[in-house]
């Protein structure tokens, strides 16, 4: 196969091989138990139980999905009244995002719950606007279109700019990259890129803030990665696909269904402090958001017995949650003016960094909205700063006064109903992590991590990279066991102009 399934990119590759049987052998028993039943978890546990595994899922929560959830929800009864799934915001399911929906075609093979957007147009400061739609879809095409549709950078603007250091967007080389960057912010480097400051808060801070990383503290490496699986490396493009209904009801109540027929058992609302050491037909995998993590590794010793356990055990305690995010989401009496895309991005209008037209695409949201004649609208502000910890009124009251801001049509609108959810629980990928990241091995020989705080070898992130490592976690424990290994795929892991870039160091290194 040349491509990934579904995907367009040909340079795209899979990076699990091996040949072995598509289940464990008649007699071999294996026990696994799986910690965290959101994305990365139910990727291993799926997988795991697929090949014969007797998986069980302890997941904390009342439901399943960890970021990606649902849960059952009333709207008053100004707002109409009726059921509802409440969720933590917007996800895009990017086209490059190839292990995920692979997860997703265990529930919908077609993948006919996605729904295309068309665009994922930018709102900046003084009616400033960017669209992405119409671009080529492969690099460097792709971005010498965008530069060619943004006005402020003509050529006046682009003599400005070090060539060399913006050359790194399109070189990305996987260790290399880090080695040069993750001592810098992302905030340094797109200050030594020198880009015009309009294009650089409407292209570039945009996407920084969309990482759930604020620029000022975030790895320059994690972010040129970020830039190389979203726009600079992959052929798939920057638009994406979203779901077009409640998670729950369409990935996670499905998927459930698919695991328990497979054997599987789900246990919702297992607090768990201390687990015991797996014996030799049994294993571990910790899905858990880093805190989590260090709490388990804490009361559990055993975790850390093996090579380089101590040292791995302060890595644990030492990895970072970012800082919180926020979600509000209105009902309102009225509809946004008719051309607003599903989700739209912000730049420089405070701490709302988009807006979802959550009607736009979602069943549930729509139908309400035909019922009632109003919309559903949520707002997100990632990396929130330390003056809006805590004071969820002050998030609220700015983040509507953005949203009047960007679409004044919302202004003099009554909110019939609203939720506001802050949460803390996103990995920091801050500056100088790089080389302390956890990857999917534990000390331990039968203990795994998962997670989108996991380290790969390859160009992963967000949702992607919770699955992908579920799916890596569940090959390192069948594989000493013979079993066939789940594929996985990743986009091109080096940027198209990389061996040139190199080739260039070395030329400036020997003077």
């Amino acid at each position: 196969m040349t491509r990934a399934p579904g995907g367009r990119d040909r340079r795209a590759r899979c990076v699990t091989s091996g040949l072995g049987r598509s289940t464990l052998a008649p007699g071999q028993a294996l026990r696994v138990t799986v910690i965290g039943g959101g994305l990365a978890g139910m990727a291993a546990a799926v997988s795991l139980a697929e090949r014969g595994a007797t998986v069980t899922v302890l997941e904390r929560d009342a439901v399943l999905g960890g970021r990606l959830s649902s849960w059952p929800d009333h709207v008053n009864d100004a707002a109409g009244g009726g059921a509802i799934q409440m969720e933590r915001g917007f996800h895009a399911f990017f086209r490059q995002y190839y292990n995920a929906r692979a997860l997703l075609r265990r529930v919908d093979p077609a993948l006919g719950f996605l729904r295309a957007c068309d665009d994922y147009p930018l709102y900046g400061p003084d009616g400033a606007f960017q669209s992405f739609a119409g671009l080529p879809a492969t690099p460097p095409l792709n971005l010498a279109a965008l530069v060619k549709r943004t006005p402020t950078l003509d050529l006046a603007g682009l003599r400005g700019i070090d060539g060399d250091i913006a050359a790194e967007m399109l070189a990305f080389d996987g260790p290399g990259t880090y080695a040069r960057f993750d001592s810098m912010s992302a905030k340094e480097y797109l200050d030594r890129v020198n880009f015009p400051a309009e294009a650089r808060r409407m292209l570039f801070e945009v996407f920084a803030h969309s990482f759930f990383n604020p620029e000022d503290t975030m790895s320059a490496g994690e972010m040129l990665m970020m830039f190389h699986l979203y726009f600079c490396g992959s052929a798939e493009g920057i638009l994406f696909d979203v779901l077009d209904g409640p998670f729950g009801d369409v990935v996670w109540a499905p998927l459930r269904r698919h695991l328990e027929r497979l054997g599987g058992l789900v246990q919702l609302g297992a607090e768990i402090s201390s687990i015991d050491e797996p014996g030799p037909d049994e294993a571990v995998v910790v899905a858990t958001n880093v805190r989590a993590l260090a709490s388990l590794v804490d009361a559990n010793p055993w975790m850390a017995n093996g090579p380089g356990g101590a040292v791995w055990r302060q890595r644990v305690q030492q990895r970072r949650q970012a800082p919180p995010f926020a979600v509000l989401r209105l009902w309102l009496d009225r509809e946004v003016a008719g051309d607003r895309a599903p989700f739209a991005g912000t730049a420089a209008i405070g701490i709302l960094d988009n807006i979802s037209c959550v009607h736009r695409y979602q069943d549930e949201a729509r139908t309400w909205t035909r019922r009632t004649g109003g919309s559903v609208i949520e707002l997100h502000a990632y990396a929130l700063p330390e003056s809006h910890h805590g004071d969820d009124v002050r998030i609220r009251r700015e983040l509507i006064e953005q949203l009047h801001a960007v679409y004044p049509e919302t202004v003099g609108a009554v909110i019939l109903d609203e939720r506001l959810l802050v949460r803390d629980d996103c990995p920091s990928f801050e500056v100088g992590s790089y080389a302390d990241r956890l990857p999917v091995a534990a000390p331990h020989p039968r203990l795994q991590l998962a997670g989108d705080h996991v380290l790969l070898p390859f160009p992963t992130a967000l949702m992607e990279r919770a699955v992908t490592t579920g799916f890596v976690a569940a090959n390192a424990i069948l594989g000493p066991l013979g079993v066939r290994p789940e594929p996985v795929w990743t986009v091109p892991p080096r940027g198209v102009l990389a061996s040139l870039e190199a080739w260039r160091r070395r030329r400036r290194s020997n003077g």
